[in-house]
């Protein structure tokens, strides 16, 4: 009789893994800039149906809430964060889900996509999170206002890089986008970019700051065609972070980019994502508009912390039957 493969194989590990080449950038077109626009309504629309167009139970319930364990930036920016904090949450990094429920599930040995933490708490995330092929992502460039002289901007990336940091998320000035000023946006992005060598770049555009649509779109644009690698919705710090209209604009940015040059840009929303349901929407969303390659973490991440501990919660439920206590499932 032939075998089908168990939906936690499928969704974890029968996706392609995919390998590219990181985004170089092209030169700003002004005219491709201006050309783009949001259809407001239709946006809104098509997000608020998302929840209910795609719904997992069970198996291949728990085998995405996997896959979205494996897509998480785990992160702490809080301004009271210590090395011994950043050393248990690099703990929960490495072993994101209690061994049992992953021996139960038949996938030990998972972890997060990455840590992403202040640049001065990139040495500590470093030592936690040696012999493993995990990342450290660091916050730079003046995080989160983006307001501190450029040179110390280039600066923070230089510091972040020297201390083992392989990823950065840089904050873009979102007063070049509210003036409609995208040769600056452009030209700091790509400053950016050349400071983080072979390191990762994402680029932060602070959505919730940038007033439309449109203007979210644009700025999207700009930073890719800067050279940015991944493109992020929020600092998590904004009044509104990241919402799937939001999403749904960056993502068709991303995938018009890819129509004209071929290259593939990764998307990261972060802020306000807390509940598995709400990672579940997400993985739906990418894969509808974008396909399986931005199922991977070099193109998918979340930026979270509170969303691993109702994942894990989640998973226990769908093995027991039963919802553990919240406590039962710390980030450190």
């Amino acid at each position: 009789m032939p075998t089908h493969p168990s939906p936690v194989a499928t969704a974890t590990d029968q996706l392609p893994q995919v390998t590219h080449a990181r985004n170089p950038g092209i030169a700003l077109d002004l005219d491709w800039v201006a050309a783009v626009q949001a259809n407001t309504p239709a946006i809104e629309r098509r997000a608020a149906t998302r929840a209910g167009r795609r719904s997992v139970k069970k198996d291949w319930q728990a085998a995405w809430l996997l896959k979205a364990i494996t897509l998480i930036d785990l992160t702490t920016l809080s301004g009271d964060d210590t090395e011994g904090r950043v050393q248990r949450l690099c703990a929960k990094a490495r072993q994101p889900v209690r061994a049992d429920l992953l021996e139960a599930l038949g996938m030990p040995g998972i972890t997060t996509g990455a840590v992403c933490v202040y640049h001065e708490m990139v040495p500590a995330a470093v030592r936690a999170l040696e012999g493993t092929s995990i990342p450290v992502a660091a916050v730079s460039t003046g995080f989160p206002a983006g307001l501190s002289p450029f040179r110390l901007r280039i600066a923070e990336i230089g510091e972040s890089l020297r201390a083992g940091a392989r990823e950065i998320d840089i904050v873009i000035s979102r007063r070049h986008v509210l003036t409609q000023n995208w040769q600056a946006l452009y030209d700091e992005t790509a400053e950016m970019r050349a400071a983080c060598g072979e390191a990762h770049m994402k680029a932060i555009l602070a959505t919730g700051d940038l007033g439309t649509l449109r203007n979210v779109a644009r700025a999207s644009l700009v930073c890719m065609m800067a050279g940015a690698d991944f493109i992020k919705t929020s600092t998590g710090k904004e009044s509104v972070n990241a919402t799937l209209p939001v999403s749904l604009t960056m993502i068709r940015a991303i995938r018009a980019y890819q129509d004209r040059t071929g290259i593939k840009v990764g998307y990261k929303p972060a802020g306000g994502i807390s509940k598995a349901r709400d990672a579940l929407v997400y993985l739906s969303l990418m894969k509808d508009e974008l396909g399986h390659p931005w199922l991977q973490p070099d193109l998918f991440r979340f930026g979270a912390s509170s969303l691993l501990g109702d994942i894990e919660r989640q998973l226990e439920h769908h093995l027991t039957g039963r919802y553990s206590a919240g406590f039962r499932h710390p980030m450190g």
